[in-house]
């Protein structure tokens, strides 16, 4: 990170800061082997983007500024070309305690394959297919770090839609979603005031983490309508939702468990679902420099209705070997099979390395089989695709 230049504080009490701007850019070039489904998508898709940070802190280092931003340019969807602050938050810390207040980003969870408990930020979808890329969620925090664990209190004022692709993007239903038109089941639709709870503390080689959500769902449901052009579309509907959820991570040896299970009320339905499953490193394969690592999760969801639902009874098969190289080479290979229907699975490849200080290469490939029309995934059987990065760091 670079020092650019020393800022005087605006209270007496404040000291001299450093002030920190570093981020990164990158040129994508995605490529689906198959032709689309619908006239308008193009098998060829560039797109750049830009995401800048800056972080500063005062007041002897008790309270600090972050920002990130975010900004892509795609060549095809006009609904990808977007942008974000992902964070751009103001944090004051004492001796066992902090308070967070502005748009923040949070994780949770421990598995490899999918995030059930993961639930304060909104999922950014039109960014990639594997929904990692999350949207910055305007928040209040205050955490308490007692040697019986982690505490922190959430208070979430303002519910962030999901993003879908557009009519010339990829990944999408045939009836193109409305996200003008959303429909919420909170009469304060958006402004819903939503919260949540979390606790999190290290057992010897167990961590635990156990939390509750309440609040507007982060994923909708669709309901048929009609757009503005009387065009068949699909509305969002976000109901409200009730979360109570357990993740585990253990170090056992050369075995890594994981575990991560919710119990969900939405529509005065209750269901649970739960993803778990274990990590085995092999350390200097051979007698050489590289580990290879052996994955399997196996994915669960009790709820009636599966049209929506990806993975509700699914195993997930992978391996990542990791080569211990000054540029930090690694590659993630992995097979979901859904064990309900044989003909419905997707892989997936995930391989990156630094050139320098400032330049790295990323590869993401993802395939899909399914024949089953009753399968969410029937949707992307022809959207294959293989995408390289050039990712520039500053």
């Amino acid at each position: 990170m670079k020092k650019l230049l020393p800022i005087i504080a605006f209270l007496p009490t404040f000291v001299f800061a450093d002030f920190e701007y570093t981020g990164s850019a990158a040129v994508e070039q995605r490529y689906f082997f198959q032709d689309a489904l619908y006239p308008q998508q193009e098998r060829a898709n560039l797109s750049v983007y830009f995401a800048p940070q800056a972080y500063t802190s005062f007041n002897g280092g008790n309270d600090s500024i972050v920002f990130k931003g975010f900004y892509r340019f795609d060549q095809q969807d006009e609904e990808r070309t977007h942008g974000d602050i992902r964070e751009f938050k103001w944090t004051h810390s004492g001796d066992e305690w902090e308070v967070q207040t502005g748009i923040g980003k949070v994780f949770w969870g421990q598995t490899e394959s999918l995030h059930l408990v993961d639930i304060i930020n909104q999922t950014d979808a039109i960014e990639a297919i594997d929904g990692e890329d999350k949207l910055g969620q305007p928040m209040v925090t205050f955490s308490l770090f007692k040697d019986w664990g982690n505490t922190t209190a959430f208070v979430l004022p303002y519910f962030r839609e999901r993003t879908f692709s557009g009519s010339d993007g990829r990944f999408r239903a045939a009836i193109p979603v409305d996200t003008d038109n959303p429909i919420f089941e909170s009469e304060d639709e958006e402004k819903n005031l939503d919260w949540a709870l979390r606790w999190q503390h290290t057992l010897g080689d167990w961590e635990v983490g156990l939390s509750y959500f309440d609040g507007t769902s982060r994923e909708p449901d669709f309901v048929v309508g009609e757009n503005e052009l009387l065009e068949p579309s699909l509305r969002p509907f976000y109901p409200q939702l009730q979360q109570a959820g357990i993740d585990v991570l253990a170090l056992l040896g050369g075995w890594i468990v994981k575990f991560e299970g919710v119990q969900r009320k939405v529509m005065e339905q209750s269901y649970t679902a739960f993803v778990g499953g274990f990590e085995y490193s092999f350390i200097g394969l051979f007698d050489s420099v590289y580990d290879i690592n052996w994955l399997m999760e196996y994915q669960y969801d009790g709820r009636e209705d599966l049209t929506t639902v990806i993975s509700q009874n699914d195993l997930m098969l992978g391996t990542r070997l990791v080569f211990n190289d000054i540029d930090g080479t690694q590659i993630l290979a992995g097979v979901v099979q859904d064990l309900d229907y044989s003909n419905v699975r997707s892989g997936f490849i995930e391989a990156s390395s630094r050139i320098n200080d400032h330049w790295k290469w990323r590869v993401d490939a993802w395939l899909f089989s399914s024949d089953e029309s009753v399968e969410p995934s029937y949707m992307l059987r022809r959207d294959d695709y293989v995408q390289l990065s050039l990712e520039y760091y500053f």
